[in-house]
């Protein structure tokens, strides 16, 4: 009988169901319906019994191997600090011991070198923007780089190239950009750059100058 019932039916042109087919079809689909009461639940983020959920932590690292996987893969991105990378393993809750240690580590590998990470900071600082040793000096401490270590560095990149030479390419720089250069621009200017009060003046003195020969020219 079955083979009767599932071969086609050559008048409507499709299969014929088996009971158990046709009783699947009308069985309803149950779903939990969800209460007000549950929903409140859901968002209150309360268990059963009224106690609130636990927050999920963080799982922090157990040893000074994590600790120091965690700064290689930190480190590999672009240079940084040591200061950087502490602050860095403190918020993924290193402990301040395996911190310690992962830093000798690394110092100790040359992954991690203060000195040269500012004398190439300032060197390509200066190539881009030009500005002077107040504001580099700023930049380096919020770097995490000590006042010994960054008076260190400016003083041997100053002296190869002194701050008046640093302070005219950022003139010109500004004179290339269209900008007009009057004197109280300048020293404006000059001042946001981080330029000392000394080297403002000199610069200028040399502007004023300027401005009379060109005067006298006309």
């Amino acid at each position: 009988m079955w083979p009767l019932l599932a071969r086609w039916n050559r008048n409507c042109g499709r299969r014929l169901a088996f009971p158990h087919e046709v009783r699947r079809r009308l069985r309803p689909k149950l779903r939990p319906k969800r209460t007000n009461r549950l929903r409140e639940v859901r968002k209150s983020g309360r268990i059963g019994d009224g106690r609130k959920a636990p927050a999920r932590s963080r799982a922090s690292p157990a040893n000074q191997d994590e600790g120091f996987r965690l700064a290689v893969r930190f480190l590999a991105q672009r240079d940084r600090t040591a200061a950087q990378v502490e602050r860095f393993l403190l918020s993924r809750g290193v402990t301040s011991f395996h911190i310690e240690q992962a830093i000798c580590r690394l110092t100790d590998l040359r992954y991690l070198d203060d000195l040269a990470y500012a004398q190439r900071w300032v060197e390509q600082r200066l190539a881009t923007k030009p500005m002077g040793q107040e504001r580099l000096k700023a930049e380096l401490q919020a770097k995490g780089i000590s006042d010994g270590l960054a008076e260190r560095v400016l003083t041997e990149v100053f002296r190869r190239n002194g701050e008046e030479v640093v302070a005219r390419r950022a003139l010109q720089a500004m004179s290339h950009q269209g900008k007009r250069l009057a004197s109280g621009y300048m020293a404006r200017f000059l001042h946001q750059r981080g330029f000392s009060d000394e080297v403002i003046d000199r610069m200028m003195t040399e502007f004023k100058r300027s401005e009379d020969v060109v005067h006298e020219d006309e």
